[in-house]
């Protein structure tokens, strides 16, 4: 006669669909607390990035005034020895011949910028005026005017607690009454290099040295950092020396940026003597920090082409050398360039190492080959933080968002070209 079932074991199937209950409602918690701090993630994103687009947007545009500006026929036969200084105050106080003393023209020349001068004699070289007489010239006002015409100054506090004094305030209203005020893009903040005045500041000797920097690391890390990934990969023994190797690469790749930097004071300047404050030097110690970074990826990248393409190419009769260039590399070259490219992107972004080599300087020109005084966008953004003008706010954030699209270019050529070129096995 067979015993009846126990009790215990006949709630099997009930403890069964308990447990599977409360599996899928912590898996339904564990998603739903991931997508929560995606959520999170892209909230604090969302605010960053719209923080900087609000405080940088006004940089883009610049407050200009029209001023006509009277120059004589002697002075155009004469233009490039013409007092173009001169000439700028006198046409400034006849817009206002009421202003007499020396303290009310200071206060009025202060609401234009200090470069209009060169302005106005850029116009006439442009224009190539061959007469003399009367001609409207559109300059560039002053950082404090730019800064009201936007709003940034508030015209109803005390004297004594804005930037601009009454008189100075009667003076833009006249102009703006006349229709002589407009703000217009301001193409210098793409085609000039830093300056102390924020209105003539501009992005494009950090930039360009940004450019000439990234090529010397490039050409450095590249062609050693794959050179070497290949080696380790393919050819070294596996023995104590090449593992003590690839811990040591994998250490480089974690330690701080500063420590470059050092390295290269100590090395690149004081030994080798390179030219301080330049991209080739400059080049020479981000080449360094994004070595494990190509190596890695690279190593990575041979990783994953399968061996039968390996033993394919030896069965045919090639040998390694030969079955490494022609086949596997070519194989592995999508992931190879991912990685350099991540890593030129990381190295656009750095500040610190750049920093101890002298980059740091105020660079107002475009610097011309690798060995020119230059600075880097991210140290340019360093430099336009710490300056205690209001305008220089705005012209750093605006910094930062083409800092950003840089960035964002990089790695979204890194994505395709991953995706245009990646096999799957």
């Amino acid at each position: 006669m067979i015993n009846p079932m126990p009790k215990s074991i006949d709630r099997g199937p009930n403890l069964s669909a308990e447990r599977f209950v409360k599996r899928y409602r912590s898996e339904k918690c564990f998603k739903y607390l991931g997508l929560f701090a995606i959520g999170i993630a892209l909230s604090m994103l969302i605010v960053l990035t719209s923080s900087i687009i609000f405080k940088g947007h006004s940089a883009f545009w610049q407050t200009h005034i029209a001023i006509d500006v009277q120059i004589t026929s002697e002075d155009v036969a004469s233009i490039s020895n013409a007092n173009f200084r001169g000439i700028t105050r006198t046409s400034i106080r006849s817009e206002f011949p009421e202003v007499k003393s020396r303290r009310d023209k200071k206060q009025l020349y202060k609401l234009f910028s200090n470069g209009i001068s060169f302005e106005i004699k850029e116009y006439f070289f442009k224009n190539k005026i061959q007469s003399g007489g009367i001609y409207r010239v559109w300059v560039k006002a002053s950082a404090d005017i730019d800064m009201l015409r936007k709003g940034f100054i508030n015209r109803d506090l005390e004297e004594t607690n804005r930037r601009i004094s009454d008189k100075q305030l009667k003076w833009y209203d006249q102009l703006d009454q006349e229709g002589r005020i407009e703000k217009k893009f301001n193409v210098t903040f793409f085609t000039a290099a830093d300056s102390r005045e924020p209105e003539q500041a501009g992005i494009l000797g950090a930039l360009v040295g940004s450019i000439l920097t990234l090529f010397i690391t490039l050409i450095l890390s590249f062609p050693i950092g794959v050179g070497a990934a290949i080696y380790l990969e393919e050819f070294a023994k596996k023995n104590y020396w090449s593992d003590l190797i690839e811990v040591n690469i994998n250490n480089l790749a974690a330690v701080p940026s500063i420590v470059f930097g050092l390295l290269g004071l100590a090395v690149l300047l004081n030994w080798f003597g390179m030219p301080r404050s330049a991209p080739i030097a400059g080049g020479a110690v981000l080449a360094l920090m994004t070595l494990p970074t190509i190596i890695i990826s690279s190593r990575s990248a041979l990783k994953a082409v399968p061996p039968s393409i390996r033993e394919a190419a030896l069965g045919m009769g090639a040998s390694r050398l030969q079955t490494m260039l022609h086949h596997v590399v070519p194989l592995a070259m999508p992931g190879m360039l991912t990685g350099a490219i991540i890593g030129m992107a990381q190295a656009l972004g750095e500040t610190a190492p750049l920093l101890m080599m002298g980059m740091v300087a105020f660079i107002v020109d475009v610097p011309g080959n690798l060995t020119d005084a230059a600075t880097v966008l991210p140290v340019q953004i360093f430099l336009w933080a710490d300056a205690p003008e209001r305008a220089f706010v705005e012209r750093t954030s605006a910094a930062i968002m083409v800092l950003l699209l840089f960035l964002v270019t990089m790695n979204l050529v890194a994505i395709l070209l991953r995706k245009h070129f990646e096999r799957r096995w």
